[in-house]
């Protein structure tokens, strides 16, 4: 189970949304339409199958407008749904409910676009052993709640920032002269619970960063044979993983070659949005 967001992690995201939404005059359909008084009860409905993530979005967009909202999930992120399947109902003020509906379906649809790339990833990979993870490649602004979408997916972080692991790649290295003098300042800096990982592109490169007790190594756009001759090389010596290249036809063969992690920049880059829809009861 996918331990859900805090609030308190959601809502600046939410609260931006609709002012973008809003703008200098608020919805002026739902005001020149609407009743101030007026009440609308509503489901949400997913129109494709996938996989769900967000639905605190929804929520937290529409209390924004109408705390008295009454809003009951009626699954969980992380779940598996079906064309058809209610999401959640709600009841509240018509005119907070219209406001609302395009932000909380603009959120939730794009995480469970992201879920449910992430769960295709994974599931392709069942069984080798490797694990899927995501990159730093995601929306500005959203980096947050897209890598909880891609735990929602079955799916497994990389590092969140700058600050939260070393990462030397080829411009470092290109900066340092070497990849072994890269790693080696990097350990020397490194405190006792930061982690160092090298990117290299040429099998030649692996024994030379080992050298220098890197915990990870990233293979960058290898190939299949070339992952398989890494893994040997290795022996276990540092975690190996793979990137670049990554696609569902392809990401089995890369998991079969023995590699650890692989990393997919596309669960996030080019995940497209699973579609969701508001319908009035």
């Amino acid at each position: 189970m996918t331990e859900p967001l805090p609030d308190l992690l959601i809502a600046p995201v939410v609260r931006a949304a609709l002012d973008e939404d809003l703008g200098r005059a608020g919805d002026v359909t739902s005001q020149a339409c609407i009743p101030a008084d007026a009440r609308l009860r509503a489901v949400f409905v997913a129109r494709k199958p996938g996989v769900v993530a967000g639905i605190a979005c929804a929520r937290l967009a529409i209390a924004e407008l109408d705390p008295s909202a009454d809003f009951k999930a009626v699954v969980e992120d992380a779940d598996r749904v079906g064309a058809g399947a209610k999401l959640a109902w709600v009841d509240a003020n018509a005119r907070a409910l219209l406001t609302a509906e395009r932000t909380g379906l603009n959120l939730m649809g794009r995480l469970s676009g992201v879920a449910t790339l992430t769960r295709a990833y994974v599931d392709a990979v069942e069984g080798t052993g490797a694990v899927i993870v995501d990159t730093r490649k995601t929306t500005p602004g959203l980096r947050t709640l897209e890598k909880y979408a891609v735990r929602c997916g079955g799916g497994t972080n990389h590092r969140f920032g700058l600050d939260d692991a070393i990462l030397i790649k080829d411009n470092h290295i290109a900066a340092c002269g070497s990849v072994g003098e890269a790693v080696r300042r990097a350990k020397a800096a490194a405190g006792h619970l930061t982690k160092v990982e090298v990117e290299i592109d040429r099998l030649d490169q692996l024994e030379e960063a080992l050298k220098y007790g890197p915990d990870v190594v990233m293979l960058d756009n290898f190939s299949v044979d070339d992952l398989s001759e890494a893994v040997r090389r290795a022996a276990g010596r540092a975690v190996l993983e793979a990137s670049g290249g990554v696609s569902l036809e392809t990401v089995r063969a890369i998991a079969a070659t023995g590699v650890d992690v692989i990393s997919v920049g596309a669960l996030t880059h080019s995940a497209g949005v699973l579609d969701i829809g508001l319908d009035a009861d």
